[in-house]
């Protein structure tokens, strides 16, 4: 056990958790009780209510003459741990008595196995059972209302990232109706999944990485099968019940899973030939399958989905959240669709719109690239003007759905260079189009060229040395605000970000270009409106002199993305080459793109934070990276007396959470 400690799926499960290496592992030992010692023995594993459902129903199994490997094996299947009653009455109802006793003390749902010896119980362990996201909302909830727990308790008992499971699509219900079932397997862990056949764990990941959908098969999956049941849409077993592997690690991802599909079905596998027969039909890999966890049907080909459904207990669930958390959640959203999106999530604003997605649509395109090929001022202004309704009419529909909730706008950050062709036949096409020559295109482009463009000419170094892209969207901005407002009889205030900034005076010049242009823009409407101009802090320099820049800005809001990158000094788009070498060696344990770095950039945060409300007490503060949809990085957050974390419209609903746990285990 000790030695296990270090193997590659330990590796694999504590990432996938979180656990740091350094904690260890410890050992019980205990007298042996043997469950093979005759038809008056067996072992078991069950559950004082049903992990996939939540139903108040002791739910198990066990096998007579065997001991507990064989249950979790899969090599044979056990029985409901229901016909314990007719087997051996004695034994099934001290074990009930048991259960209820275990479930009481702890006031969680437990997951217990146990051993029969010539008719003796022996209880081996109980643990907090893992449950699916369904199955834990309506536990946290009955729990509450059989009086058992509080809100507050019943908060912290739902991890986050199950919420996640909630979200995604479900089949089709018109769709069903014309696919066809050719098997049916246990409904081990709920949700519906589509992908491409594969039979190992090491193919699976081979083909997630080549951005593949994939379902595992497996005969029976065990702890060498962790990293490619992670990555899979699916997982179908031939052998196994509800408490095998496949069924209880599926249940802790939340990962759609049909175990022993073999118990009731002619099914044959061949691992050679990369072969399933089920009743009859043949899937090859690389042959799209479909697998119900709610139902356990298996279907032939691909199958169309929809939103998921509202969970009866989610909004209940959210409110006792919302209760108690101290941070505000936004959303990250580009389209009015995001927006909408997000809000339906629970999103109190939106704390990044990056502007340049709106420019990459085809009928956009062909008007930026007039702006970045002219020479001169003018004709600059000319291409913007072009792009000035498109823009303008975006965040419109940003506005209305939002209504006065926060909206941060982000003005234009990559480097001008994504917005050019990189192909011969394109560039040709491309220069044709802005009436050109071909050479002048690539002379262009080629001026355009640098060798590390992220750290190069992009952000506010855009705005400063042409003020007019400034102009252009702040015109966007303050109109749009200006028509939604009359529109709907409401006062937004626009929040305006300028991106990459690393020094006080750079922001000071693209500022005075905002303000003037936004208030000739209001002064010639003759209305009363407020807005705020901020900046991203994403360059460690940033951070360093957070006091200076707060002196000007409103707000500050915390890109992470590229302050990781930065400060790290790695591009988050070619890390993944060299960090698993990192994480085999123990220098790192989590991705620091996926889960902040709380000792370093994390510092950085902290000490930016601290400097900016020194000069300037009332200035906003938040963040905006992908961090901020994850729970130990939104807790961070809460610790350091952010305002608001802002995610991805999916992941609102588990930063929501978070920002509640956080609160309910620190209160600020």
């Amino acid at each position: 056990v000790f030695r296990s400690w270090d193997n590659p799926r330990a590796n694999v499960y504590r990432r996938m958790n979180e656990i740091p290496y350094e904690w260890g592992t410890a050992v019980n030992v205990q007298q042996m009780a043997f469950g093979n010692s005759g038809d008056r023995s067996g072992t078991g594993v069950a559950f004082t209510r049903n992990p996939a459902t939540g139903e108040r129903k002791l739910m198990g199994e066990y096998l007579i003459n065997a001991q507990g490997e064989d249950v979790v094996a899969g090599v044979r299947t056990p029985s409901p741990i229901s016909h314990l009653e007719d087997q051996m009455p004695e034994v099934y109802n001290e074990f009930v008595e048991v259960a209820g006793r275990l479930e009481s003390y702890y006031r969680d749902m437990q997951d217990m196995e146990f051993t029969i010896e010539d008719g003796h119980l022996f209880m081996l362990q109980t643990r907090n059972g893992k449950r699916t996201a369904q199955a834990a909302l309506k536990i946290a909830c009955d729990l509450v209302d059989e009086g058992v727990i509080t809100e507050k308790e019943a908060v912290l008992r739902v991890e986050p990232k199950q919420l996640d499971t909630l979200l995604h699509p479900q089949f089709d219900v018109a769709a069903l109706k014309a696919a066809e079932v050719i098997g049916k397997g246990l409904a081990a862990s709920p949700g519906s999944a589509c992908g491409k056949v594969v039979f190992s764990a090491e193919d699976a990941a081979e083909w997630h990485k080549r951005g593949e959908k994939v379902v595992l098969v497996r005969l029976e999956t065990s702890p060498e099968d962790i990293v490619g049941m992670q990555v899979s849409q699916g997982i179908l077993t031939v052998r196994g019940g509800m408490t095998s592997h496949a069924a209880v690690v599926a249940r802790g991802m939340g990962t759609c899973c049909v175990c022993g599909c073999g118990n009731s079905n002619e099914v044959v596998v061949n691992y050679d030939k990369k072969t399933i027969d089920v009743n009859g039909h043949v899937f090859h890999e690389g042959d799209f399958i479909s697998i119900d966890g709610t139902t356990g049907n298996i279907y032939v080909g691909q199958i169309a989905t929809v939103p998921a459904t509202e969970n009866v207990n989610l909004q209940r669930f959210m409110s006792w959240a919302d209760k108690y958390r101290q941070l505000k959640v936004y959303t990250n959203a580009d389209t009015p669709r995001d927006a909408q999106q997000g809000s339906d999530f629970g999103a109190e604003g939106i704390g990044l719109t990056r502007t340049e997605h709106m420019f990459f649509a085809e009928d956009r395109i062909k008007a930026m690239r007039e702006m970045i090929v002219a020479d001169n001022t003018a004709d600059r202004e000319k291409a913007l003007a072009k792009i000035l309704p498109y823009q303008q009419g975006d965040f419109e529909g940003i506005y209305e759905v939002m209504g006065e909730r926060p909206v941060t706008i982000r003005y234009l950050d990559p480097p001008l260079h994504e917005f050019l062709p990189t192909k011969e036949e394109d560039i040709k096409e491309i220069a044709d189009e802005l009436g050109i020559t071909t050479e002048r295109l690539h002379n262009v482009i080629t001026s355009l060229h640098e060798f590390n463009p992220m750290m190069g000419f992009r952000g506010c170094r855009l705005c400063v040395r042409y003020p007019e892209i400034a102009v252009m969207q702040t015109t966007a901005v303050i109109n749009a605000a200006i028509n939604v407002n009359k529109k709907k009889n409401i006062h937004i205030v626009p929040h305006i970000m300028i991106p990459l900034v690393g020094e006080v005076k750079e922001f000071k010049f693209v500022k005075a270009t905002v303000v003037k242009t936004a208030d000739a823009i209001i002064a010639k409407a003759g209305v009363d409106m407020k807005y705020e101009v901020g900046t991203m802090i994403e360059i460690p320099r940033a951070a360093l002199t957070a006091d200076e820049i707060a002196k000007e800005a409103d707000f500050f809001s915390f890109g992470t993305n590229d302050l990781t990158q930065m400060t790290f000094g790695f591009s988050r788009d070619d890390a993944g080459k060299f960090l698993d070498c990192y994480y085999e060696n123990k220098i790192y344990e989590l991705d620091p793109f996926a889960h902040l770095d709380q000792n370093g950039v994390g510092k950085l945060v902290q000490m930016a934070a601290k400097l900016g409300r020194e000069s300037r007490p009332e200035l906003g503060l938040g963040i905006c990276g992908e961090h901020g949809g994850d729970p130990t990085s939104v807790e961070f957050c809460h610790k350091v007396g952010l305002d608001y974390v802002s995610c991805s419209p999916f992941r609102v609903p588990i930063a929501r959470l978070a920002a509640a746990q956080a609160a309910i285990k620190n209160p600020r």
